[in-house]
Order: structure tokens, then C-alpha cells, then sequence
């Protein structure tokens, strides 16, 4: 599985989700057919992803960073690079 974040262009915001294929979700998402928050947001540009965890792993650390403040996302982000 993997965790992944996307960067909203209209408002510069990240949306984090998880998912077996990442880049296919992100191509899912551009195409109108993933979540609400995303699909009012297009287009969505993938900007971070963690692979290789189980299911467990990956719905653990998609809760936590969903929690996290933007900045500590950007953080992440930024790092990847």
C-alpha cells in the first residue's frame, strides 16, 4: 500500500490518501472520480508518496498525517525533493 499527498492547484491545499497505486489514484482524482474535497480542487498534482507499507501501516499514517498542521506537510513535501 501507499500513502501519498496530492497538491490541490486551485487553492494550493494537500489532500492525503492512501492507496495500492498511487500515481493511478492521482489519475483517478484528475479525472473527477475521487473524493469530493479533491474533484472541487482540480487539477491535483502528486507531490509525495510512501510506499511499500501494509494496510495497517498505511491507515495508521494516513491518520496521522491527516492530522498534521499544513506546514508540517509542506515539511514532508519538501524533504521528498
Amino acid at each position: 500500500m501507499t500513502v501519498y499527498l496530492l497538491r490541490c492547484c486551485k487553492d494550493n491545499s494537500l489532500y492525503c490518501g492512501m492507496a495500492k497505486n498511487a500515481v493511478e489514484r492521482c489519475l483517478v482524482h484528475n479525472a473527477s472520480q475521487g473524493s469530493k474535497y479533491v474533484r472541487s480542487r482540480l487539477p491535483a498534482v502528486l507531490v509525495w508518496v510512501e510506499r511499500g507499507l501494509t494496510k495497517r501501516e498505511a491507515m495508521r499514517m494516513e491518520s496521522v498525517i491527516k492530522r498534521m498542521p499544513k506546514a508540517m506537510k509542506e515539511a514532508l513535501v519538501e524533504n521528498n525533493s
